[in-house]
């Protein structure tokens, strides 16, 4: 192990648990780190962390490292009826997975497919997903990242989050996820240039596989996608000062994250949306958390380019290089590869959407407000096209009936009034205007 510098009189940037950051060190991976080359590669990497991000470590970071089975074993908890019928009616209004699945269960799945490591605030650890049966560090990619987010809650408190929607979720994990995947970037940029890093294990075996969901994962993406550029463009006006600042005041939402020039005068308007229904219809009210559900830019997009791979139908709402981003040579920007910029979501303002259910039977109204009539309009018109990919057919002025055979089997009902739209869902026509009498 060569050192470049001796250890300093105290701890300071660059250097961490007897590491440097530009140390080379005598570990072999290919068959995996024993518990001592475990704690060097740790120490370097966290070191590196904090030479890229100029921020120091308070304490080290607990790092232990399990197969992809022992992950997908690893229940999450049973939830509540409520909260399992209030989101099934959230991702059914979104065309992604029909109301008769658990669609916690099919998004929990997703993440056993693609999760490559996560920090935990709460135990204040890190767990690196191994794709080998043997679990081992597979280079340092996901381990710099899930360090990043150590450092962010040591420095800026993660537990302290209040996001009770999608939307807001999706905004304020384009700070968290995206400043960790700028510092990845940044880090795994200056091996074999500045510093050596670790070797890929040579035992690959044991990956994700299952299907894929391209829509949902289109949908979780969406913060590795977009996020790095909008800290990026903080970082370039004003340092890491810059990106330290937007934790006292997080996006309000994915809006704010695609277009990082809104940041921060941007605010989702505020949705009316009246209880219209019968008696014999009542609205879900999920605990601990809002009765509504606000699903906005990011989350329609991930509908729209659902329809370019699902198997129901082979039609597309949009084209594979709306939902793309390729670059000049023709390949696809690995660091940004998703747009969330598409014509029919452009100009999103606010939303609301709340889930009804009369015994089993599940219904939903979703009012979304845009920033002209021609934008609305724009959606609507896009929006009648998602409902006829998959199965839809029109049943009257503003309404449809999907096909039976269609995991989204229900009636449908679009209205525009001026800058809104507002979705009706129902499991007949008769019942549209119970859930909501327009």
């Amino acid at each position: 192990m060569a050192t470049a510098v001796p250890d300093p009189a105290s701890d300071r940037l660059g250097w961490e648990d007897g590491v440097w950051y530009n140390e080379t060190l005598a570990v072999d991976n290919t068959d995996g780190l024993n518990e001592t080359e475990q704690r060097l590669v740790v120490a370097r990497s966290m070191a590196r962390i904090e030479h890229v991000r100029e921020r120091e470590f308070t304490e080290t970071v607990p790092v232990s490292v399990i197969n992809r089975s022992t992950f997908r074993n690893r229940s999450s908890g049973e939830e509540s009826r409520a909260l399992q019928r209030f989101d099934n009616a959230k991702f059914e209004a979104l065309f992604l997975i029909g109301e008769r699945n658990d669609s916690i269960a099919q998004q929990e799945a997703a993440l056993g497919q693609s999760v490559l490591g996560y920090y935990s605030p709460a135990r204040d650890e890190i767990v690196i997903v191994s794709e080998s049966a043997t679990p081992q560090l597979d280079g340092e990619r996901t381990l710099a990242h899930e360090l990043v987010h150590a450092l962010q809650d040591q420095q800026f408190d993660l537990s302290n989050r209040s996001v009770a929607t999608r939307d807001s979720l999706q905004g304020d994990n384009g700070i968290v996820e995206g400043d960790a995947a700028y510092v990845e970037q940044r880090y795994m940029a200056k091996c074999g240039e500045t510093w050596t890093c670790l070797d890929r294990a040579s035992d690959g075996s044991g990956g994700g596989g299952g299907d894929s969901h391209f829509g949902l994962n289109f949908l979780l993406y969406f913060p590795y996608s977009d996020g790095p550029g909008f800290v990026a463009g903080l970082y370039e006006r004003g340092g890491w000062d810059a990106v330290d600042a937007v934790y006292a005041d997080r996006p309000d939402g994915a809006t704010e994250v695609i277009y990082p020039g809104s940041y921060p005068e941007w605010e989702p308007e505020s949705v009316t949306l009246p209880d219209r229904s019968t008696d014999a219809w009542e609205r879900v009210s999920p605990p601990g958390r809002p009765d509504y559900a606000v699903v906005g830019q990011s989350a329609i997009a991930a509908s729209l380019a659902y329809t370019l791979t699902d198997e129901y139908n082979s039609t597309r709402v949009v084209s594979a290089r709306d939902v793309l981003n390729y670059q000049s040579n023709g390949e696809i920007d690995r660091n940004d590869p998703y747009n969330y910029d598409m014509p029919a979501v452009r100009g999103w303002a606010g939303g609301r959407l709340y889930a009804y259910e009369n015994g089993e039977k599940l219904g939903y109204v979703w009012r979304t407000r845009w920033t002209n009539e021609s934008e609305a309009s724009e959606f609507a018109s896009h929006w009648e096209r998602v409902v006829e990919h998959w199965g839809g057919e029109p049943a009257g002025e503003n309404r449809w009936i999907i096909d039976e055979d269609s995991p989204f089997s229900d009636a449908i009902r679009i209205e525009q009034s001026g800058a809104t739209v507002t979705v009706t869902n129902a499991p007949t026509e008769s019942e549209l205007d119970e859930v909501h009498d327009a």
